[in-house]
């Protein structure tokens, strides 16, 4: 209902705007009727046009309605407090000021016309002319446009100071037509005999209006541009610092490059994996392009690791140590691995120009970390990153528990599945394979399914048919008991990871991605078997599923940083680029808030979607529990998320302890929409960056 009622406010403003600005156009040609025949036509055609505008104006009041009725303030309070009275107070004016006018002057029309042909006296000419009759029609109109402009610039956060310039702009345009009017009204009294202006000198003089309107609006756009395009070079560190109510540090409003020379600062280039020791297990990564062959048949020119898509896996275990080398054969511009989920040292996270810059073609990069998290994982280039996954440079990380021996050696027979399904070009597959996957799998295996969505801006759903079965881990954490299910859907945001186990039936077992049924996976005694129907089935909620248990935090802890992020979209430029931007706070990067936390905090953040699109927000380097979605406190199992889909309309608080110092990423995993500029960071304190961004760098993260 909330994005109904969003998507209402916007459609309808545009109707608003040109049902109005119809009204306004005729209302100000009424004095240029030619005869008294035309007059009187003319004014019951503008009565018209006082009752239409009514009807979007009741849709907007009516969404606006709703949404104080139902939704917090922050969804609201620019609604109710600017575009209600923009829409309402001068319809209003129409209907009291302008309407008894034209009634007056459609009366005496028809009696003139009755008594003296049709000539248009000069009473008529001062009647057609009032600016109380005009200007209520073009001020709806110019205040239907400053509705629409704020609906596609939202004031967020909402502050008066910031709606002046606009508000400003409206009066003075206001102003500038009730002066407009009122003159030519005076010239019309001085004038007995007055002539309507000639159709060229009319046109003339709108010409002129629109030149100078056109020139101001290029002026303005220009300005718009230019001030929109990033820096050659920037920090990542860069944006406004908010420290969520902490204390401030004595190092706060220090310039970084400054800052990165006082004692006691550390770079985030020395936050490393442990050094010495020999790897548990090498991984050899090498992104090249190529050209691959789905199970179609199909050909893809993708950008992969290893020359293959997915990427290879790559399979640890708890605890040891990992030493991944990557490097870059062929891809243009660069890349890096990013080990999404695993929370590793800030050093070892691969994000081009906050913890390395990219590796170029020729060259070389070595990770080390230690595997500390059990779970389902995927890495990802992070360089370009809309562009690299898009195009293959990613793959699965799965860390086996440590007591637990290698899946070929189990005395129980185990099947263990992973299901990375992606869109490549116009194909979409899971891995590879862009058919129906037959796997032969015995009645009494344990089954264990890792759902990895890598897809841009795609909440993927899974229906598992044919099986009760449990949600054991969400992004790579496990569920305190979780229930059995039947006959409901799983719905992963991009970058998210569901791990699904269950017990291998004696009958056929279907997993369906999305809707097709020519795809997804099949599981048989013998690997054949019939796609069953698909039944109807309910959403997944995680926030009351399993049982809950202890946690090291919950909602009714002391924090020691309290932060609130809106997530929201307005029309704007972004380096030169007009369109829809995505904005944190209001803001895009660089100009998105820092938030700024020591380690060893107790960190809450709630995140708000006045939006009307989903924003899958991935913090890197920590998991946060989410504590509560729209005011309702999560009552199941514990649940930990890395990406957590923030739908429109969704309020979420989250918790996190600040535990892993450096400068982290923390940006809405639809890559086009980090690419626009959804992307911001948690800072530690203390911390400092050699690497930059920007055009004037090789390095470009999103």
């Amino acid at each position: 209902m909330y994005n109904a009622s969003i998507q209402t406010i916007l459609a309808v403003s545009v109707l608003f705007v040109i049902f109005t600005w119809i009204g306004s156009v005729k209302a100000s040609r009424l004095l240029y009727s030619g005869s008294l025949e035309k007059l009187h036509r003319k004014t019951r055609k503008l009565l018209f046009w006082a009752w239409f505008p009514i009807i979007p104006a009741a849709a907007i009041v009516a969404a606006i309605v709703w949404l104080q009725m139902n939704m917090d303030p922050i969804f609201w309070k620019d609604r109710i407090f600017l575009q209600a009275p923009l829409v309402v107070v001068p319809l209003l004016s129409i209907w009291f000021v302008a309407v008894p006018k034209l009634l007056k002057l459609r009366s005496l029309t028809k009696i003139s016309i009755a008594e003296s042909g049709s000539t248009i006296e000069s009473a008529m000419f001062q009647r057609a002319a009032s600016p109380g009759l005009i200007f209520p029609y073009q001020l709806t109109a110019l205040s239907a446009v400053t509705s629409l402009y704020f609906s596609f610039v939202p004031p967020v956060p909402f502050h008066w100071l910031e709606i002046t310039i606009p508000l400003a702009v409206f009066i003075v345009l206001a102003a500038g037509l009730w002066l407009r009017h009122d003159l030519r009204a005076k010239q019309v009294r001085k004038a007995p005999n007055y002539q309507a202006p000639r159709l060229l000198a009319r046109f003339g003089a709108m010409t002129g209006v629109l030149i100078v309107t056109a020139g101001i609006g290029f002026y303005l756009i220009t300005f718009a541009m230019d001030k929109s395009v990033l820096p050659a070079e920037i920090d990542m560190a860069s944006g406004t610092h908010d420290y969520g109510g902490g204390a401030v540090s004595e190092h706060a409003g220090h310039d970084m490059t400054a800052m990165s020379n006082m004692a006691g600062m550390v770079s985030v280039a020395d936050l490393t994996g442990p050094k010495e020791g020999t790897p548990d297990r090498h991984f050899t990564l090498v992104a090249q392009k190529k050209t691959v062959t789905l199970s179609s048949g199909k050909t893809v020119d993708a950008w992969t690791y290893n020359g293959q898509i997915p990427g290879p896996e790559l399979r640890m275990k708890e605890g040891e140590l990992i030493e991944v080398t990557l490097t870059n054969e062929d891809i243009d511009v660069g890349v890096t691995a990013h080990w999404h989920g695993l929370d590793v040292p800030n050093a070892e996270d691969g994000v081009a120009g906050a913890t390395q810059n990219a590796v170029m073609p020729g060259e070389t990069y070595t990770y080390r970390f230690r595997a500390e998290q059990v779970g389902s994982f995927w890495y990802h280039s992070h360089q370009d990153s809309q562009e690299a996954v898009s195009k293959g440079l990613f793959g699965s990380l799965i860390v086996e528990p440590k007591e637990v021996a290698d899946t070929t050696t189990f005395t129980i027979p185990f099947k263990d599945i992973t299901v990375m399904t992606h869109r490549w070009e116009n194909t979409f597959a899971i891995g590879a394979n862009d058919e129906l996957d037959r796997q032969t799998v015995a009645p009494g295996t344990p089954v264990r399914m890792r759902l990895i969505n890598t897809d841009d801006w795609v909440d993927q759903t899974y229906t598992l048919v044919g099986t009760p079965f449990e949600v054991a881990a969400i992004d790579g954490t496990d569920l305190n008991k979780p229930d059995l299910l039947t006959n409901t859907r799983v719905i992963v945001p991009t970058g998210g990871r569901f791990d699904l186990t269950f017990v291998m039936p004696d009958h056929p077992v279907y997993l369906n991605v999305g809707t097709n049924k020519n795809g997804g996976i099949l599981l048989s005694a013998d690997g054949q078997g019939n796609v069953p129907d698909l039944p109807q089935t309910v959403a997944f909620d995680p926030l009351t599923y399993g049982s809950p248990k202890a946690t090291p935090f919950d909602a009714d802890s002391k924090f020691d940083r309290d932060f609130t992020l809106i997530l929201d979209n307005k029309l704007g430029f972004y380096n030169r680029n007009f369109d829809f931007l995505y904005t944190l706070n209001g803001k895009v990067f660089p100009d998105a808030p820092m938030f700024m936390v020591k380690e060893g905090d107790l960190v809450k953040t709630t995140f708000i979607n006045r939006g009307n699109v989903e924003h899958p927000m991935h913090l890197h380097g920590h998991h946060v529990l989410v504590l509560s979605r729209n005011g309702k406190p999560s009552i199941g199992s514990p649940w930990w998320s890395d990406t957590l889909d923030v739908q429109p309309g969704e309020t979420y608080e989250v918790a996190f302890v600040a535990n892993n110092p450096g400068l982290w990423m923390d940006h809405c995993h639809n890559l086009v929409h980090a690419a626009a500029g959804m992307s911001m960071h948690l800072m530690y304190e203390g911390v400092t960056t050699p690497f930059s961004v920007g055009s004037g760098t090789q390095n470009r993260p999103e």
